[in-house]
């Protein structure tokens, strides 16, 4: 069966790195089932960002799940602690960061195989990196084949004969290298949203880990960032 007559459920953050992951996904043909997750998170712009993206890359579906994580808190991005700003390179790699959710890339890729196995569908893609990852444990390679073994142990499907795969296309690129494919592509990344502390109107803060990874990303791609900032460090 070819990647065209075949469904797959695409986590979709409304960030950057799964934009480019659903672009990938389609150009592969895959008929694509996003899956966004509402777990809480203080940059809930991101959600919007999430719809947008959806309905720009065409999937065939859009799942907004809510699923509270502030019950357990455990992150900057789900509990009343400050988001680290203004860090360098070192810093950002020295500790896994307050900003890390609990075992979040566990439960979403819980509840996309949960949602693709009511698709009909065998592949998940997912947009973690292990390059730009802000030393998050859940976005190594060992646990994206780890989880693919657990996919097909704990399902009935896998157990019938089918066989999921974990899509991970992103999972060596620099931020770069995403941005520069991503472009390619078509990506508008206008319509995504990185920051994990925005403003009330939903500006990115450009102080962030994540924000300083992604201007340096735009900046070394050569390609002209479009996100709009509260505020910029020199």
């Amino acid at each position: 069966m070819s990647a065209k007559d075949r469904s797959a459920v695409v986590l979709l953050s409304g960030g950057l790195d799964s934009a480019t992951v659903l672009a990938l996904a389609r150009q592969q043909g895959f008929r694509c089932h996003a899956l966004t997750v509402a777990y809480g998170q203080r940059h809930a712009v991101e959600l919007q960002a999430a719809r947008r993206v959806a309905q720009a890359l065409g999937a065939v579906e859009h799942q907004l799940l809510p699923l509270d994580l502030r019950t357990f808190g455990g992150s900057a991005l789900t509990a009343d602690l400050e988001v680290p700003l203004d860090r360098d390179e070192a810093q950002m790699s020295s500790s896994i960061p307050i900003t890390y959710v609990p075992a979040r890339n566990t439960i979403f890729l819980a509840l996309a195989l949960a949602y693709a196995e009511t698709r009909g569908a065998f592949d998940l893609f997912v947009g973690v990196n292990a390059v730009d990852y802000s030393g998050y444990p859940d976005c190594r390679p060992e646990f994206l084949q780890a989880f693919e073994t657990l996919a097909n142990l704990a399902t009935k499907a896998g157990v019938e004969g089918g066989r999921f795969h974990v899509h991970a296309p992103l999972v060596q690129w620099s931020k770069a290298e995403i941005i520069r494919q991503g472009t390619a592509l078509g990506v508008d990344y206008s319509l995504t949203h990185s920051c994990y502390a925005p403003s009330s109107e939903g500006l990115a803060c450009g102080r962030c880990d994540s924000c300083v990874i992604r201007r340096n990303g735009f900046l070394a791609a050569g390609v002209a960032d479009p996100t709009r900032y509260a505020s910029l460090t020199s």
